[in-house]
């Protein structure tokens, strides 16, 4: 009876702490999750089942020396009120909070740690907008970027935000290069001017001269004194998306700018310096745009400064389930929903699909499919609109095909062998697929890496040279818990 009148009242606290307003997360000694009530869950956009169990600096990362208030609790029990933190989820996505953390102690020793929180997220937000960061809604920690080819582009674009040189990104349609273009802004020393972007194939040609470079009184009937984009976006960034939709003589006027720093509105005769750094985007080989006459070689000379290339999502898809994980937890907010990701077998066809709208059509996949969803956990195949639905079953059924046709021809060539004297008859009937091959040898490679660490993820992630996010993806992929090897 006591034991059912203790998970009773078990019960009512944790019914009470959910019904707060304000964030609640328990950590025990170790700073491992014991509690963590629904508001705390929303403000750092995690789940539950990501959080408990695990040690806050496995699911956390915090840019600041003094590290998580939590931990620094538990370890030198030290209380701390209403204290400011910034920090960022496994998701890259950055979160503001005001604390109260304190150390739970019980005879003489600490048990552990508790921290109440406010969540600030949004006020922060709205201080960089006021300070000139309008029209920018993503950083570099807003962009997902577990493969190796895309954390290479964005420690490149990391390196490039430092300067004011001009850069050329170059990618198909929706692989996100206007993000880049935002998180260069953001990460450059003209993060506190304007963000301005403008995509060129949106407005007629007729347009464009007088949006970009601004119109005098008199320049033609009806028009008045007007700065252009290049004016608004001085002491900042400007954007031009979509570069080779510029009309030549325009190219060659927009080249005038990059070389004086002065710009001249239409039916102007004076120049007015500027002082602006210029982004670019292709959604197509600079080399054919040129040979064809569409691109200036100058102009894309003086914009290639810097060439950033954003590798097609076919050529990255060990971002497809982040990616999707991360398209279900925003819907989720914005639908009322409680989906927790994908059928296994949708999954697979979601590595095995080509993606030829890239990030933005897999957005659209998954939107579109919880749009059709109700009490459901799970996103399938069933959610899919008829024409989305084949393509996705054909190239699931074409690359389990092909592992099959593999199997098919290992099995020839083992029949084909001779059988060496006094070796069994007994002919394989099958091997291991090459994905399979795959997980078990990273499963082994994480093993020992997490035995040597003593579990500890941000260090088994150090050694075996990858980011933490993308080590926490493989460990629930092949299924390795790295508190089995805490001690």
């Amino acid at each position: 009876m006591r034991a059912q009148d203790a998970e009773a009242r078990r019960t009512l606290l944790e019914a009470a702490l959910d019904a707060l307003d304000e964030g609640v997360h328990v950590v025990d000694a170790e700073g491992v999750t014991v509690f963590y009530n629904r508001k705390m869950a929303d403000i750092e956009a995690m789940s539950r089942q990501d959080v408990m169990g695990r040690r806050i600096d496995d699911v956390f990362s915090f840019p600041d020396a003094a590290g998580s208030t939590l931990l620094d609790a538990v370890r030198r029990g030290v209380r701390r009120d209403d204290v400011r933190q910034t920090y960022f989820n496994r998701r890259g996505q950055a979160i503001t909070t005001v604390n109260r953390t304190f150390p739970v102690y019980a005879d003489g020793r600490i048990l552990g740690a508790v921290e109440i929180a406010r969540d600030v997220t949004s006020v922060e937000q709205l201080r960089s907008t006021a300070f000139g960061q309008a029209g920018v809604r993503y950083t570099f920690a807003s962009i997902i970027a577990e493969s190796l080819a895309m954390r290479e582009v964005l420690e490149q674009a990391r390196r490039a935000a430092r300067t004011d040189s001009s850069v050329l990104i170059i990618g198909e349609t929706g692989t996100g290069k206007e993000l880049l273009a935002q998180g260069i802004h953001a990460a450059s020393p003209r993060r506190d001017g304007p963000f301005v972007s403008q995509n060129l194939a949106a407005i007629p040609d007729t347009l464009v001269e007088g949006i970009l470079f601004g119109t005098a009184r008199g320049a033609f009937t009806g028009a008045v004194d007007r700065p252009g984009l290049i004016e608004q976006a001085n002491g900042g960034t400007l954007l031009l998306d979509e570069l080779n939709a510029m009309p030549a003589p325009l190219q060659a006027k927009l080249l005038r700018v990059l070389q004086e720093r002065v710009v001249r509105r239409v039916g102007d005769l004076k120049d007015r310096p500027v002082d602006v750094r210029i982004l670019a985007t292709m959604n197509e080989d600079p080399g054919r745009a040129i040979r064809e006459g569409r691109l200036r070689a100058d102009l894309f000379y003086r914009l290639s400064v810097v060439t950033l290339t954003v590798p097609p999502l076919r050529s990255r898809r060990e971002d497809i389930p982040p990616l999707v994980a991360h398209f279900i937890r925003r819907l989720n907010g914005a639908f009322g929903l409680r989906v927790e990701g994908c059928e296994p077998r949708l999954m697979d066809a979601f590595l095995a699909y080509e993606w030829p709208g890239n990030v933005r059509e897999l957005e659209h996949v998954i939107e579109g499919a919880m749009n059709l969803m109700e009490d459901e956990a799970k996103i399938g195949f069933q959610h899919l609109p008829g024409h989305v639905r084949r393509r996705l079953e054909q190239a699931l059924d074409e690359m389990q095909g092909n592992e099959d046709q593999g199997g098919r021809d290992a099995r020839a060539e083992v029949v084909r062998e001779p059988t060496p004297q006094g070796a069994s008859d007994e002919i394989p009937r099958g091997r291991p697929s090459f994905r399979d091959l795959v997980r078990d040898y990273a499963r082994t490679v994480l093993q020992a890496a997490l035995e040597e660490t003593r579990g500890n993820v941000s260090e088994a992630a150090r050694r075996l040279g990858m980011s933490r996010q993308n080590l926490q993806y493989w460990l629930r992929e092949v299924a390795v818990d790295p508190a089995r090897y805490r001690r």
